[in-house]
């Protein structure tokens, strides 16, 4: 049965455009959920809504730069109440370069902390008022298991995650006894069209080299559908941290390949 449109929660998605944002939104506009999609690239989340509207499901597209706190608060004020059961998926992020710390580009750090963490930061503290007053809201932070481990030549990003991961962590103790769950979702090797090549400038044969002889590394489907479960559990119940890998990766720096 299809609820009324006040009755239907929302899920917000950012990083709609592609990738993880773009499977997450499907599934969970397959799920019930009215999608708003939220990116930079508007002719992505534009084309996304329309599929998904084409396919019965309620979507709306907000071009949106979460790193941009006064787009983003113009954003939480046209969006309105939220019905109970809404989720904002803090997905937009990305990685930039593997350098060492010796070498490594202070503009890349900073680039990947304002996206990972302060975009983190700006939409949740612009959703948070109308998630508690819906009685049931979640926030769902997708982090990395580069937020919980290390490596060589990612000291960038893996401060950036390990932000992420200490944001999440730390408003679940702040809101305990408030509606709201906080959640966190951490993969490993995903396999998208655009994480690696970005990751790298462009550089196909770099990006290709990260899943040489693996197997089977995770796709944005295989993540979209942890969001989707820990998200339609009942409101009691929170998944604190769900870290998801690929069956060949049994940590940041070992991983199986075939040769």
């Amino acid at each position: 049965m299809t609820l009324p449109a006040e009755q239907q929660p929302t899920a917000v998605v950012t990083g709609a455009s592609s990738g993880i944002g773009a499977a997450t939104a499907r599934r969970l506009a397959a799920a019930g959920y009215r999608a708003v999609l939220t990116a930079r690239r508007a002719d992505r989340v534009e084309e996304l809504a329309a599929e998904l509207n084409g396919d019965g499901h309620r979507a709306e597209a907000h071009p949106l730069d979460v790193t941009d706190r006064a787009a983003v608060e113009a954003f939480a004020s046209r969006l309105g109440p939220l019905a109970p059961g809404s989720v904002l998926v803090n997905n937009a992020g990305g990685a930039l370069g593997l350098d060492p710390v010796a070498t490594a580009d202070p503009a890349d750090w900073r680039s990947m902390y304002e996206v990972n963490v302060l975009g983190t930061l700006h939409m949740t503290q612009a959703l948070l008022p109308a998630l508690t007053a819906s009685g049931e809201g979640t926030v769902l932070v997708l982090s990395s298991t580069a937020g919980h481990g290390t490596y060589e030549g990612g000291a960038g990003y893996v401060a950036s995650k390990h932000g992420a991961h200490v944001l999440a962590e730390t408003l679940r103790l702040e809101l305990c006894g408030q509606p709201v769950r906080v959640i966190e979702i951490a993969p490993g090797m995903v396999r998208t069209e655009e994480f690696s090549l970005t990751r790298f400038r462009g550089d196909a044969d770099k990006a290709a080299k990260v899943y040489e002889g693996v197997a089977e590394p995770l796709t944005a489907e295989d993540v979209a559908d942890t969001v989707v479960w820990a998200v339609t559990r009942p409101p009691h119940v929170n998944v604190d941290l769900l870290v998801v890998r690929p069956r060949a990766q049994a940590s940041n720096t070992k991983v199986h390949r075939e040769r």
